[in-house]
C-alpha cells in the first residue's frame, strides 16, 4: 500500500513536494495544513483528494497518516517534528532544522528518542550527478583531490519564485547561506566526511532585520581545503557552481543538477542529456524515501545530518 502523507506548510516547498509526489504516484496525498486559508484553498483545488485539517495537530495525530512532511518556516520545525515522532509517524523535514542550534539538538534528541524513521530533504543524497562524482572518487579516476570550491551569486535574494516566503530575506531565519549553502555543506560532508570551519567573513546590510549580502568561508575535511564564496545583488544570471578539483580529473556541478568534467581541456557534459535532471532528481529522491519507509536499502540523510550542517552554517553566519 502507498504510504499516506500529511503536509505541514503549503508554501513554495510544500506545493513543489505535492506536485512531485503526485507525479511520482507512490504516495497517498492524504492531508495538509497551513496557517494561510488561501494556501489551503488552493491546495484543495489542485488536489481534490487532499483533506485540509483545521489544525496541524489534527492531521499529525490522524491514525491513517504514515508520514508527516514538514515544510513550514524553520522556527516551527521542532514543534511539528516532535509531535509527529510522539504520534509514531515517519518524520520527513525540510532544512534547516531550526534557527537556534540548541533547539535543533533537542529536536533531534526528541525524534530519536521516539524511535521513528526520520529524514531530511537534502536532494543531493539521491542525485545522479552526485552518484557519478562518488563513483569517480571511489575508483580513483580523479587522482588526488586538491580542493573543493563553491561559488554562489544571486541577482536578487530571495529569488523571484520565492516571493511568497518573505522570511527568506530576514536575518533571523533566512538568507542564502542557510537556504542554499546548507545543501553544499551537506554535500561536502557526504563526499569527504566531517567538516570543520576554519574561518568566515559575512557582510550584512545596515537594516538589522535583513540577511547577509556576501560571505566567504574556509572549511577543512581532514586536510582537504574547501572554499565557499557568495553574494547577492547585481544584474546577471544566477550562479550556483560546485567544483571538485582532482589531479587527473575534475567535476563541476552547476545549477544544482548539471554535471561537467574535465581532464585538462574544455568542460564536457558528464550525464546523459536525454534525461531531464530535475524530474530525475525528484524521482530518485522519492524512490529513496519509499525504500527507507519499506525498510530497504536507502541513502536518505537522518535529521542528525541536518544538525551537523546547521552547526557549521550558523558558525559561518556568526562570521
Amino acid at each position: 500500500m502507498k504510504p499516506s502523507i500529511a503536509f505541514i506548510g503549503l508554501g513554495v516547498m510544500g506545493h513543489r513536494m505535492l506536485s512531485n509526489m503526485d507525479a511520482h504516484g507512490g504516495f497517498n496525498l492524504a492531508a495538509a495544513w497551513d496557517p494561510s486559508a488561501d494556501a489551503c484553498t488552493e491546495a484543495a483545488r489542485q488536489y481534490p483528494g487532499l483533506k485540509i485539517g483545521k489544525t496541524a495537530e489534527e492531521i499529525i495525530t490522524n491514525t491513517s497518516i504514515d508520514v508527516v512532511y514538514i515544510a513550514s518556516p524553520p522556527k516551527s520545525h521542532r514543534e511539528y517534528a516532535t509531535a509527529a515522532a510522539k504520534a509514531g509517524k515517519v518524520v520527513f523535514c525540510e532544512k534547516p532544522l531550526g534557527v537556534d542550534v540548541e533547539d535543533s539538538r533537542k529536536l533531534v534528541e526528541e525524534v530519536e528518542a521516539a524511535g521513528v524513521l526520520n529524514a531530511v530533504n537534502f536532494p543531493f543524497a539521491s542525485s545522479r550527478a552526485i552518484s557519478t562524482i562518488e563513483e569517480g572518487l571511489k575508483s580513483g579516476e580523479l587522482g588526488d583531490i586538491l580542493g573543493v570550491d563553491l561559488r554562489l551569486h544571486f541577482s536578487s535574494w530571495p529569488r523571484g519564485w520565492q516571493h511568497s516566503a518573505s522570511w527568506l530575506s530576514e536575518r533571523k531565519e533566512g538568507g542564502f547561506v542557510r537556504e542554499v549553502g546548507s545543501h553544499y555543506v551537506f554535500l561536502v560532508e557526504k563526499l569527504f566526511g566531517a567538516a570543520t570551519l576554519i574561518n568566515a567573513s559575512v557582510c550584512y546590510p545596515e537594516d538589522s532585520n535583513l540577511c547577509e549580502t556576501h560571505f566567504l568561508a574556509q572549511l577543512d575535511c581532514d586536510g582537504l581545503p574547501i572554499s565557499f564564496a557568495g553574494g547577492a545583488g547585481g544584474v546577471g544570471p544566477d550562479r550556483v557552481e560546485f567544483t571538485v578539483w582532482g589531479s587527473k580529473k575534475s567535476y563541476r556541478l552547476w545549477d544544482w543538477v548539471n554535471l561537467k568534467s574535465t581532464t585538462g581541456d574544455d568542460w564536457q557534459d558528464a550525464l546523459d542529456s536525454s534525461i531531464d535532471p530535475r524530474k530525475d532528481g525528484y524521482t530518485r529522491m522519492l524512490n529513496n524515501l519509499l525504500n527507507q519507509i519499506a525498510g530497504e536499502k536507502h541513502t536518505m540523510p537522518p535529521l542528525s545530518a541536518a544538525l551537523s550542517v546547521q552547526e557549521i552554517v550558523e558558525e559561518i553566519l556568526e562570521g
